[in-house]
């Protein structure tokens, strides 16, 4: 049977999408593999939420295009955000191109490269990009193979919120819930399988089913979501990713303990630490706002891990405001960061915004704001030496085959010796000391 190779762009989304795509390919006896140069299918999913993504990945199908010359049966295409945005331009701009799939119709891709395998002649190019009602329903299924820890599970698709910088909403559609039923009996499935940990992903994740579920008792449908999953019978724990500050309201904070299974790390995007930059990109919260929904977090949760995304050189950021994110980005004392230079997209306002700044100045903000918060993360990594942490093992080390990886409950990497202990398990490891961004371990004795 041919062989497929798929490549991902972007966020756990794509991630999550792709794995969707796979699992197509397996149903119908394809077989997948990591070599580009020996698949017969190449499919590219993209991300477009910043330029250089869109441009690695432009460059790469480029690349492949001589792959396609010196072997004229492969079929090479685009799947995804850019995918959805550009459209047919990609046929045009890319003529070696067979297939562009949209954000909407995933669930399709599969049939399209059957049709294109099986074509006689002239092979059709194909762009599917229409919307389809229920196709938020369609990301359900996982890749077949040997036992892994964790998965990520998605409940819901688009989002409704109008950042300035984003092209998201315009891609991904308005947000698209999943029914509480469906969700737990694929985590259910997953279980059963030998995944201990959930990773539930949503563009605006706190978002969920506001819309189409009502609020029980005070909670909120991703609260009420949370109960139903903590229930699994051998699920141990659960993350979600991303929430926004608004939206965060004290049904969350409080399932935070009261459901033990729910992990404590949070990743809670920030994009700025000035007040007036955050009213420019429209993200609706002030940076007390941000600041008092951390207090709450911190002091409901002892030990808690935050995660945040910063955006630097956003239009007409002033270098007192960027000064302003620095300290910011020191008082939240944040366990890691994911610091991003501005990007103009598309038809998005901030692209049409005065005071849109040079590289050379993007670049500097960049590097000296990820000095901070590599700083600090650097400095809380050295603080877990001597503690105990409860890790979940994910198999052998990419780096070091002789060693197993494994996270904690703050979602950081920890490495030990490898002992044996198979994907899936609990070992409770004495944290060493350092090394680089991750920790080295000594499992303690099986209780």
């Amino acid at each position: 049977m041919p062989r497929v190779f798929i490549k991902t762009y972007g966020c756990q989304m794509n991630v999550r999408d792709s794995e969707q795509v796979a699992r197509q390919f397996q149903d119908r006896g394809y077989e997948l593999t990591e070599r580009e140069e020996e698949a017969d299918v190449i499919l590219l999913n993209t991300c477009s939420v910043r330029d250089q993504a869109e441009s690695k990945a432009i460059s790469n199908m480029g690349r492949l295009s001589a792959l396609k010359r010196a072997r004229s049966g492969v079929v090479l295409g685009f799947m995804g955000c850019m995918a959805q945005s550009r459209g047919e331009e990609l046929l045009k701009k890319l003529p070696d191109v067979d297939l562009v799939v949209g954000v909407w119709r995933f669930h399709h891709v599969a049939a399209h490269v059957d049709g294109l395998l099986s074509a006689d002649g002239r092979r059709p190019r194909v762009a599917d990009l229409a919307e389809e009602e229920g196709s938020e329903r369609m990301i359900r299924d996982h890749v077949a193979g040997g036992p892994r820890a964790s998965a990520f599970v998605s409940v819901m698709q688009g989002c409704n919120m109008r950042c300035a910088f984003c092209i998201v909403p315009s891609v991904r559609g308005p947000e698209r819930s999943r029914s509480i039923s469906e969700i737990v009996a694929e985590a259910r499935a997953l279980v059963a399988s030998g995944v201990r940990e959930i990773v539930l992903l949503g563009q605006i994740v706190n978002a969920y089913g506001r819309r189409e579920f009502p609020r029980e008792g005070g909670r909120s449908p991703f609260v009420q979501l949370l109960e139903a999953l903590h229930e699994i019978e051998g699920l141990e724990r659960l993350r979600f990713t991303a929430p926004h500050p608004t939206g965060f309201r004290d049904d969350l904070i409080g399932a935070f303990g009261r459901l033990p299974k729910l992990c404590e790390h949070v990743h809670l995007p920030a994009q700025s630490g000035a007040d007036r930059v955050l009213r420019a990109m429209k993200r609706s919260y002030t940076v007390d706002h941000y600041r008092r929904l951390v207090e709450k977090l911190r002091a409901r949760v002892p030990g808690l891990a935050l995660s945040t995304d910063l955006i630097v050189a956003f239009p007409g950021e002033t270098d007192r405001e960027f000064q302003e994110t620095v300290r910011f980005a020191r008082e939240m004392a944040f366990d890691q960061a994911f610091v991003f230079r501005y990007s103009p997209r598309k038809g998005t306002p901030a692209a049409a915004m005065p005071g849109q700044h040079d590289e050379d100045e993007k670049r500097r903000r960049n590097q000296e704001l990820l000095a901070v918060v590599n700083e600090g993360m650097l400095r809380r990594l050295d603080a877990e030496a001597g503690h105990v942490r409860e890790t979940l093992v994910e198999g052998p080390s990419a780096k070091n085959p002789a060693r197993l990886t494994g996270r904690t409950r703050q979602n950081r990497i920890v490495v030990w010796p490898a002992d044996g202990s198979p994907p899936g398990t609990l070992r409770h490891l004495r944290i060493e000391k350092r090394l680089g961004f991750s920790l080295l371990g000594t499992p303690l004795p099986d209780e």
